[in-house]
């Protein structure tokens, strides 16, 4: 079973909000494999999770001097994380061309289109892990029903019934919101 290791000590978030180099170092080293692990619960594909952990920590290297209370460096790590992966989802959904789409698009269609995107983002973000992991596997990365069954242990049944709880609240976030 793989080695569990904790977040970085107070006296060490300290040491990194003083300027310490060595300090600064063993935070980042630290706080990789948690901020990793929650990249790749959160994002689209496992490209995203590594560039958004990355993101997490280099902002977490610039900015350390910002956090005001060492207790917090996991739930301001999480909230860097899951920003970078909703931005890069916002991204992707935008750099896809659609097939038979018109070239242009109003200034009002441009406007819509990215609401109902950051809707649809944080709609998937809301989700709970367990039907979040099904949803992107099955619906985004466009793995088949049974791989997505098989990768995370579960019967197609109990897979299929995530996913379709799953798209009922995405769809009842997005559909349901009032323009």
């Amino acid at each position: 079973m793989a080695e569990v290791r904790e977040w970085p000590g107070s006296s060490v978030v300290a040491a990194a909000q003083d300027g310490d180099v060595e300090a600064i170092a063993a935070l980042v080293s630290g706080a990789h494999p948690h901020v990793r692990r929650f990249a790749r619960s959160l994002c689209a594909t496992p490209e995203d999770a590594e560039d958004a952990a990355q993101e997490a920590l280099i902002i977490l290297y610039r900015k350390i001097g910002m956090l005001r209370a060492t207790g917090a460096l996991a739930s301001w790590m999480f909230r860097i994380v899951r920003n970078e992966c909703l931005r890069r989802a916002r991204s992707a959904l935008w750099e896809r061309p659609l097939a038979g789409a018109v070239p242009y698009r109003s200034a009002e269609d441009e406007v819509l289109g990215r609401l109902e995107a950051g809707r649809v983002a944080e709609a998937i973000a809301a989700l709970p892990e367990d039907q979040r992991r099904v949803l992107v596997m099955r619906d985004v990365q466009g793995l088949s029903g049974r791989m997505v069954a098989d990768l995370l242990g579960l019967s197609t049944a109990a897979m299929k019934s995530r996913l379709h709880r799953a798209r009922a609240a995405v769809r009842a976030v997005t559909v349901g919101a009032e323009w």
